[in-house]
């Protein structure tokens, strides 16, 4: 399907500010960017670079005042999820170098405190594939999804805890579980089509069979429409912005996704 994304931000600074932001989704194997704007007001000096992931991040000094920024890309993605029961797993030993960094412990993700839980869930099932679907199973029927319960990260060892979480913190949860049975697993951050509250959403990626799958336990079908536009370890590398300085929010964010007909 394709999918017209679009973000806007507005703030107030009091002070000069460095901001470094992660708005543009790129093109990959899952998604074409076919389309793409990307508005600053006022106009200033912006430098972009690719990070460790291969995200696209735009880094800038805003002066005192208001900035705004507004972004909108035409995207063709995936109508449905893939889903492969039986793909294998991979050994590590077989794995792409650049894969490696996405089975070790991270800030958010403490997979070396996982290990009997994830193996107790994945006990029925052959390794590879069923074994994160079991995970993502688990996670849809043990953590209560409760959007705008949390506005800031929590760890997976918190979430399991709790027991209820945004979409990053099921997430989080997710890629612990999976690490700690050696299967790369990371976190996306980015926009999915008819998602209620329209936000931005969280979901992770598992490493099986030589390819990325998509795992989403908020979601009980299988629906496509997700847009990337950043990958990472966990939600530590994929904010939306960061900036360096006094606390400053937004004082608005809109997110819109919707379907189009795309013209050539």
């Amino acid at each position: 399907m394709w999918l017209r994304t679009s973000c806007s931000l507005t703030f107030d600074f009091e002070v000069q500010t460095v901001l470094i932001f992660m708005l543009r989704p790129r093109s990959s194997s899952q998604q074409w960017v076919a389309r793409e704007e990307y508005n600053i007001s006022p106009m200033m000096n912006v430098v972009e670079y690719a990070d460790t992931h291969g995200n696209l991040c735009q880094r800038l000094i805003a002066p005192p005042g208001a900035l705004s920024i507004s972004t909108k890309a035409d995207v063709k993605t995936d109508d449905f999820v893939r889903k492969d029961p039986g793909a294998q797993f991979v050994e590590i030993q077989h794995l792409p170098s650049g894969v490696l960094k996405y089975l070790l412990p991270s800030r958010y993700c403490e997979s070396d405190r996982f290990n009997q839980m994830a193996a107790s869930i994945t006990s029925h099932c052959i390794p590879g594939y069923d074994q994160v679907a079991a995970i993502e199973s688990w996670l849809r029927e043990n953590v209560a999804y409760t959007p705008g319960s949390s506005s800031f990260p929590i760890s997976a060892v918190e979430v399991n805890e709790q027991q209820h979480g945004v979409c990053r913190d099921l997430a989080h949860l997710g890629i612990a579980l999976c690490r700690s049975i050696s299967i790369p697993a990371r976190m996306v951050v980015g926009y999915l089509h008819n998602l209620t509250p329209m936000d931005m959403h969280a979901w992770f990626e598992a490493y099986l069979d030589g390819r990325w799958y998509t795992f989403d336990a908020t979601k009980k079908d299988s629906i496509g429409g997700y847009v990337a536009v950043g990958y990472g370890k966990d939600s530590s590398e994929v904010a939306l912005y960061n900036q360096f300085g006094p606390a400053s929010y937004p004082l608005e964010q809109k997110v819109n996704v919707e379907q189009i007909e795309f013209d050539t």
